[in-house]
């Protein structure tokens, strides 16, 4: 990244994110473990058959808890393999490895598997559709915190989408960084928006590596805008979420899963150690 483009997303940081700070849907009788003990939350690791990749929110229908990952994470195709309307992947019921998890969860919707059932073409939606759910043993549920780690949230879902040069929030934890947590939070900005809402081409610090697919993105308030779908050189493709939940529950059978929202505050001031 440029130096230009480097003092552009700090002057953001310090003129826009002051009216976000401290905003938390905290509560007293919070279902969820304390953050500070939670061994399952958003920015673990999932682990399949297909590979690794860093878990996004949490989820609930109110009996059953599920917390997200990219669909792409039990693709059976190739690394280069992204239209998820014709890449094959593992079935549904598949056994997940949870990082903090007792026992495996299971691949309870794929977001490819719904699409092609459907017979969608579509090229945006094909690749930035890019959305699955783990359902968690019983037995895990009471370890689980819906807070991000570093920033706090999800506040809400973010249902409107963001404006060009927004500031975005992130938290990767590939393993490629061998448990560097300070290279874990990232921030960074929407370039633009494409495919109808459906990709926010993206630019952060640090940048995403193979690992982080799958990652929770927050908008500047601190509600939960998408996860982070693709990687490339010059920026990072984030599929929107409020369009992918649409998408599960018009097409499976988990049309009451919801976003839960953090426990924790919202916390845009706190400036990634590496930054």
């Amino acid at each position: 990244m440029s130096a230009r483009r480097l003092s552009v997303v700090v002057c953001f940081v310090f003129t826009a994110v002051w009216a976000a700070v401290g905003t938390a849907p905290a509560s007293a009788d919070s279902p969820w473990a304390p953050a500070a003990s939670a061994s399952i939350h958003p920015g673990v690791q999932t682990t399949s058959p297909s590979g690794q990749c860093t878990a996004n929110f949490v989820f609930t229908d109110g009996t059953e808890v599920f917390i997200g990952q990219a669909a792409h994470c039990t693709t059976t195709g190739g690394p280069t393999d992204t239209n998820g309307c014709m890449t094959p992947s593992l079935e549904l019921g598949t056994p997940i490895q949870v990082q903090g998890a007792s026992q495996p969860g299971e691949l309870a919707y794929n977001s490819w598997i719904a699409m092609q059932d459907a017979g969608e073409s579509e090229q945006g939606m094909c690749i930035f559709n890019d959305f699955a759910l783990v359902r968690l043993a019983p037995a895990d549920a009471a370890k689980v915190n819906p807070s991000v780690p570093h920033w706090g949230g999800p506040v809400a879902l973010n249902s409107s989408g963001v404006p060009d040069l927004s500031l975005i929030y992130s938290y990767g934890n590939s393993s490629l960084r061998f448990g560097l947590t300070p290279l874990s939070p990232k921030i960074g900005i929407v370039l633009t928006t494409l495919f109808g809402g459906w990709d926010h081409q993206s630019l952060a610090i640090t940048p995403g590596i193979p690992g982080d697919s799958g990652s929770a993105v927050l908008d500047a308030n601190g509600n939960a805008l998408g996860i982070l779908a693709t990687l490339g050189a010059l920026g990072n493709g984030v599929g929107d979420l409020n369009m992918e939940l649409q998408y599960m529950a018009a097409h499976s059978e988990l049309a009451e899963v919801e976003l839960a929202a953090g426990t924790e505050p919202f916390n845009p001031l706190q400036l990634p150690l590496d930054l």
